[in-house]
């Protein structure tokens, strides 16, 4: 069983999220994006954490290049989530996930905007699956999401040590 500080990624967290990722697997570009506008909503000064959106004038909807990171990082979020117990930890391949812990660092991303990113990425995904939405499955969610950052931040303080 996947441990983290004492709690169980238990078969019915997993279950809550693979069945809801099953559904919102067609949907991840337009879900990627949705996830993305809701963290510039609450936090608009997180824009600036993206080079490609620091000088850019487009609408963010229109933006080239945040619909593609937007799908790219609420895919690898998912599947991580559903890995999670079948793994017992955390699964974005090791390269990528020192590269994640790398980049939060070099871009300055404290606590505050995981938790801003939490809130969205829950947000989306009631709104994708309201049928199947319950305080189980957001708590299932919720506990995958805060390991996935766990082990970023495990990577992050190895960058803040190096340097």
């Amino acid at each position: 069983m996947a441990t983290y500080e004492g709690k169980v990624f238990t078969e019915e967290q997993e279950a809550l999220v693979v069945k809801s990722w099953t559904v919102m697997k067609k949907k991840t570009a337009e879900l990627g994006l949705k996830f993305f506008l809701k963290i510039f909503e609450i936090a608009p000064s997180a824009k600036k954490l993206f080079s490609f959106l620091r000088d850019s004038n487009v609408p963010l909807e229109q933006n080239t290049k945040l619909k593609p990171h937007a799908m790219s990082v609420f895919v690898m979020t998912c599947e991580s989530a559903v890995q999670l117990r079948k793994a017992g930890k955390v699964t974005v391949r090791e390269s990528n996930l020192k590269k994640l812990g790398a980049t939060h660092f070099k871009y300055g991303v404290v606590d505050e905007h995981f938790e801003v990113t939490k809130f969205a990425l829950l947000e989306t995904i009631k709104e994708a699956v309201p049928d199947m939405w319950s305080d189980e499955m957001k708590n299932a969610w919720g506990e995958a999401y805060d390991r996935l950052v766990a082990a970023i931040k495990i990577e992050m303080k190895a960058c803040s040590q190096a340097a």
